[in-house]
């Protein structure tokens, strides 16, 4: 997958594609439906899919204070987008220069003479421009006016995808997260939620308490999800490896920024700097303060106890790892 940080690194080997437009935060089912839509196309008329996504976000930008948490970093969109086979990504640094940039304009620029897009793809409550004045008629009008000049595009507009009755979104995967309910973000998701980043030094306060964490930088300003959770951890060999994380600010031991440790059952590795997948298995409980370092210590205990238990009852769910012999009738 060619990644495409900016209109300026442009080649004219990127112009002519089919494309979509939008932050995929989450890359759900409800995404990847319009990827699929996406790819059918560009094979249908022999182009290349491309995707156009911002950094950050736009409400990161116009109400950082209020902008939701994020589901995916940048980096974790991207592997997401190249596992759906999306050829190329266009990111574009959202701030005030594109902000300001008007809806005719953003179509000119980027559509038209920068990527040559011959079919868009949109949600339909896809808005851009200034001021969002940017919607679907518009696009369709520029795209016919252009077409009749020998340089324009088709445009569709994908219909919501639902789950029975309810929309599939990036709100409700956050709001299934938000209440620990993990099963439901898998089903919007369609695969289990990660966490993944690289292991960073911490304050070793975990080893001073008996149980030493791989601490991991989140980067995101708001994570979705806070608590303690029995996970599987991917990057340390063939299969996952169990462990316990905590999300969150560790309020017992003063802490004010939210962070990702994970403490690894049996393992004595040293971690620094590798790149780990974190997957949520199971939500054991809420973040909360303590009133000594050993009450602090005690939970931890029950925490590790209980997010073994499940994880060795839940093992050969894996896919990475065997299912349990059976037990021996004559034994």
């Amino acid at each position: 997958m060619r990644l495409i940080r900016g209109l300026h690194n442009l080649r004219p080997t990127d112009r002519g594609c089919v494309a979509t437009i939008g932050n995929f935060d989450g890359v759900h089912l409800g995404h990847r439906a319009i990827l699929q839509r996406l790819l059918a196309r560009g094979r249908e008329l022999g182009l290349s899919a491309t995707v156009i996504t911002f950094e950050p976000q736009p409400l990161e930008v116009f109400a950082p204070e209020s902008a939701p948490a994020r589901l995916t970093s940048l980096r974790e969109k991207l592997q997401a987008l190249r596992a759906n086979n999306i050829e190329r990504v266009l990111v574009l640094e959202f701030g005030p220069k594109l902000a300001a940039m008007s809806a005719p304009e953003f179509v000119e620029r980027l559509l038209i003479e920068g990527l040559g897009v011959r079919f868009l793809l949109v949600g339909d409550d896809f808005r851009f421009g200034r001021g969002r004045a940017g919607d679907f008629a518009l696009l369709r009008a520029m795209g016919q006016a252009a077409a009749a000049k020998g340089a324009g595009f088709a445009v569709e507009d994908l219909h919501t995808i639902t789950q029975g009755a309810e929309r599939i979104s990036s709100t409700r995967v956050r709001e299934a997260l938000a209440r620990g309910d993990l099963e439901q973000a898998r089903h919007l998701l369609g695969r289990p939620y990660c966490l993944e980043g690289r292991v960073v030094h911490g304050d070793k306060r975990g080893r001073a308490l008996g149980f030493p964490t791989a601490n991991i930088a989140l980067r995101r300003r708001v994570s979705p999800v806070r608590g303690v959770y029995a996970v599987r951890v991917r990057g340390l060999g063939p299969n996952p490896w169990p462990g316990v994380a905590n999300i969150g600010t560790r309020p017992t031991l003063a802490g004010t920024t939210a962070r990702l440790e994970v403490h690894l059952f049996d393992c004595d590795d040293v971690l620094y700097g590798r790149h780990l997948e974190v997957e949520l298995v199971l939500r054991l409980r809420d973040e909360r303060r303590f009133d000594s370092v050993e009450a602090l210590r005690a939970q931890i205990r029950r925490d590790v106890a209980a997010a073994r238990a499940f994880l060795e009852s839940q093992a050969w769910l894996d896919p990475g790892s065997p299912p349990p012999e059976a037990a021996d009738p004559d034994a």
